[in-house]
C-alpha cells in the first residue's frame, strides 16, 4: 500500500522550487496568485529565480531549495516550477528522511518523473504528475489547474475520454506509474528506476524523433518493463521529429508494434502531457482503467 501525504486545506503552506531549467518571476507570478486565490500559503525557494546557464542556479542552490522543502514539516506540498533537464544531478545528494516523517506532495511532470518514479520506489509515497507554474498563465491550462487542484484538495477524480486507436479494448486495475517516456528510459539501471510489474504504465514525450520513440520502446520491452503490465496509457506524443528519410510510423504506431503481443488493454489519446489540457494524474494511486471506443480511468 502506498503512502497518501495528507489532502492540501486552506491556510496550508506550498513551496515552489525550480529543479531543473530556469524560469522568471512573471513567469511563476500567475500561478503564485492563483493558489492565493485558493487560501494557499506560497513559500518561494531562495534560488528559484536564480540562473546558472540554463538550470535555476548551481546544482548546489537547487539542492538546497529542495532539501529545505522536503524538510520542513510546514510545507505541505512542493511544486515544481518547470521541467526541462537538470533534476537528476541533485536527486543522489537530497535526503528524504525527514520527508518520510511529514510526507508531501510533489508535483510536476516532463523532468519531474524523475521525483515521482525515484519516490515511488524508495519510499512508496504517492505524487502528482499535473501541469506547472510555467504553464499557469495560459487560460487554455484552466482544466489542468481544475485537475490539479482537485487532486491535491482530496476531491474524487474519474475521467472519461475518446479513445484513439490502435487502442485496444479491455479492463485492469493497478497501481498508476510512469511519466515521460525520455525520463523513465533514462533511469533503467538505477536507484530511481520505474517498476512497472503489476502497475498500470503512462507514458507521454514531445520534441523526440521518432526512432528514439522506438529505441525507447523496444529498450523498455528488453528491459522487461512492459511484460508484466496490466495496462498501458499513452498521453500526449507532441511535436514528434523525422529524419530527411521518414521513419516509417507515428509515435502511435511504433509504441502499437511493440506492445502488439501482450494482451493487456492499451489506451490512446489520453489528455495529459505536453499539451495545453494536461489533466492531473496520481502517480502511486490504485485506479480502474476501462478502454473501449470510450475510456474511462477512475482513482480509488
Amino acid at each position: 500500500m502506498m503512502i497518501r501525504p495528507p489532502y492540501l486545506k486552506k491556510g496550508d503552506k506550498i513551496g515552489i522550487v525550480s529543479p531543473a531549467r530556469s524560469i522568471s518571476f512573471d513567469e511563476v507570478h500567475p500561478a503564485i496568485k492563483l493558489f492565493q486565490r485558493y487560501g494557499l500559503e506560497v513559500v518561494l525557494g531562495n534560488h528559484v529565480f536564480s540562473r546558472h546557464h540554463q538550470f535555476a542556479g548551481t546544482d548546489g542552490q537547487r539542492l538546497h531549495d529542495f532539501q529545505q522543502m522536503l524538510d520542513d514539516p510546514a510545507i505541505r506540498a512542493i511544486i515544481c516550477s518547470r521541467g526541462g533537464y537538470g533534476s537528476v544531478r541533485i536527486i543522489d545528494q537530497l535526503d528524504f528522511s525527514r520527508f518520510m516523517d511529514y510526507p508531501k506532495w510533489i508535483v510536476g511532470y516532463s523532468d519531474v518523473t524523475l521525483f515521482h518514479s525515484h519516490l515511488h520506489r524508495l519510499a512508496g509515497v504517492e505524487t502528482l504528475h499535473a501541469t506547472m507554474p510555467v504553464n499557469m498563465a495560459a487560460d487554455a491550462n484552466r482544466t489542468s489547474v481544475e485537475t490539479m487542484l482537485n487532486a491535491l484538495f482530496g476531491y474524487r477524480i474519474t475521467y472519461s475520454f475518446t479513445t484513439q486507436p490502435p487502442s485496444r479494448e479491455g479492463k485492469a486495475e493497478g497501481i498508476l506509474c510512469g511519466g515521460n517516456l525520455s525520463i523513465l528510459y533514462s533511469l533503467t539501471g538505477t536507484a530511481s528506476e520505474v517498476d512497472t510489474a503489476g502497475k498500470i504504465l503512462f507514458i507521454e514525450d514531445v520534441d523526440e524523433y521518432l526512432y528514439h520513440i522506438d529505441r525507447m520502446m523496444i529498450h523498455l520491452k528488453r528491459a522487461g518493463k512492459l511484460d508484466r503490465l496490466k495496462g498501458l496509457i499513452i498521453g500526449s506524443m507532441a511535436r514528434m521529429n523525422d529524419n530527411t528519410i521518414p521513419f516509417g510510423q507515428t509515435a502511435e504506431a511504433i509504441i502499437a508494434s511493440v506492445v502488439k503481443d501482450y494482451r493487456y488493454p492499451v489506451c490512446y489519446g489520453f489528455p495529459a502531457g505536453h499539451l495545453d489540457n494536461n489533466l492531473a494524474l496520481i502517480l502511486g494511486r490504485k485506479v480502474k482503467l476501462t478502454v473501449g471506443q470510450k475510456a474511462e480511468l477512475e482513482f480509488f
